[in-house]
């Protein structure tokens, strides 16, 4: 089966999947039809889409950082320089230097494989943007709507990230 092709299926299978946990999530919180109704669409829909969008994302993450391993002593610097370079920010940036070169020593030949890293970026965008879609829809039951639909996400990035890099060998 073509990559393409199983995108398009495990959309299809995400849509109707959460249209119906939608439904029957908000039929316990709302007597409204109409509300659970459009509440059902609305996760359906998005659970569709963004199953579309995060495996583009992943696969990309993946082919970036999948077979890279990085030290967890040096992920701090990383994420601190991209912020401004102010007198704080510096002194910051330095003081966990000085740390970090003393947990390298320590650390040292310890790694966290990217692929454990891979699946979080899409995972993050896609549950700000669920949880963003249904509070501005005003599901009656948004966490109960939208917690399988994370979990399940992370699962689907993990287990998707796996089977690609098991592809590449």
């Amino acid at each position: 089966m073509s990559s393409r092709m199983r995108l398009l299926i495990s959309a299809a299978v995400s849509f109707v999947f959460y249209f119906t946990w939608s439904y029957w999530a908000n039929s316990l919180a709302s007597n409204d039809q109409a509300l659970v109704l459009r509440s059902a669409l609305v996760q359906g829909t998005l659970s569709g889409s963004i199953t579309l969008g995060f495996t583009y994302v992943l696969e990309a993450v993946v082919k970036r950082f999948g077979g890279n391993c990085f030290s967890l002593a040096f992920v701090v610097p990383v994420l601190c320089s991209v912020h401004s370079k102010s007198t704080h920010n510096i002194a910051i940036f330095n003081t966990f230097n000085s740390a970090l070169n003393l947990s390298a020593k320590f650390l040292s030949g310890q790694c966290l494989p990217g692929t454990l890293l891979a699946p979080l970026i899409p995972l993050f965008i896609q549950s700000s943007i669920t949880i963003g879609v249904n509070v501005i829809n005003q599901t009656p039951n948004l966490w109960l709507t939208v917690a399988p639909s994370i979990f399940f996400t992370a699962v689907y990035g993990y287990v998707y990230t796996f089977t690609l890099l098991k592809s590449k060998d």
